[in-house]
């Protein structure tokens, strides 16, 4: 078997912008249906959902076949979950709540097999196609994608060290932790969040990695687009649902 080229991985190198969606209901079913949808890339949200590991692997099995890159977003930085989500075949993962260099280092650390990194070396994993793929130790290291989370005023300020660790593939603004870090919890609008994430979207272009955002803001995405950030995610499934099922309720009702 060949070692799995990561796309999503080359198109950030490449500056090719890359628009995605969260998912947050488990499912291999919604997965596939998900991927099928014409996104550049998907999040399987395993912080805030009850997305569990063996789910995280079928619902990577389902997405697999389409074009559609699914990354996975771990519930912390944790070396342990970390090399788990590796094993069932996560090319890559975004760490939340990351706060400065020593913590994004930390990051780098757990996505790479020794001598460059901490990640335990398995024989027989999805990752590794159960061992069919030669020298797979050797060479996953160059296709593993790390992205880090910065969503607090603390982490704001250390954004140039952050993306000074080697090993960093992109950095991606959360504005609705960082809301709540600034003061204004559950108003991820706040002309002054605003303000922040495009401000933290610049500096992180100007120090050389690609940044990335999640909002359901529609025009506050295309201020951030054009801001620069590369791999942008428009919406969530969960919103997606609900807002049309809300929607259709009240237009019945009325």
């Amino acid at each position: 078997m060949e070692l799995p080229i990561n796309a999503f991985k080359a198109a950030l190198a490449a500056g090719r912008q890359q628009i995605g969606i969260w998912c947050s209901i488990p499912g291999s079913g919604h997965a596939e249906a998900l991927a099928g949808c014409g996104f550049d890339w998907m999040v399987i949200d395993t912080e805030h959902t009850t997305i569990d590991h063996a789910m995280v692997m079928a619902m990577l099995q389902a997405a697999a076949p389409y074009p559609t890159h699914a990354a996975v977003r771990p519930g912390w930085n944790d070396p342990v979950e970390i090399k788990r989500l590796l094993d069932l075949g996560a090319l890559t993962i975004l760490v939340p709540y990351v706060q400065n260099g020593e913590e994004a280092a930390r990051a780098v650390a757990a996505v790479r097999y020794p001598p460059h990194g901490i990640r335990g070396v398995a024989g027989s994993t999805r990752a590794s196609r159960y061992g069919t793929i030669a020298d797979y130790a050797a060479r996953a290291n160059g296709e593993i994608c790390l992205l880090l989370r910065v969503e607090t005023v603390a982490a704001l300020a250390e954004i140039e060290a952050i993306a000074a660790v080697d090993g960093v593939d992109g950095i991606f603004i959360g504005p609705a932790d960082l809301a709540a870090s600034m003061g204004y919890p559950g108003q991820p609008g706040h002309p002054e969040v605003k303000a922040a994430v495009l401000a933290a979207v610049r500096r992180i272009t100007a120090a050389g990695k690609p940044a990335g955002v999640l909002s359901l803001d529609q025009p506050l995405l295309r201020e951030l687009v054009a801001a620069g950030t590369t791999f942008t995610a428009v919406d969530v499934d969960s919103g997606i649902l609900l807002r049309g099922a809300r929607a259709l309720a009240a237009a019945w009702k009325a």
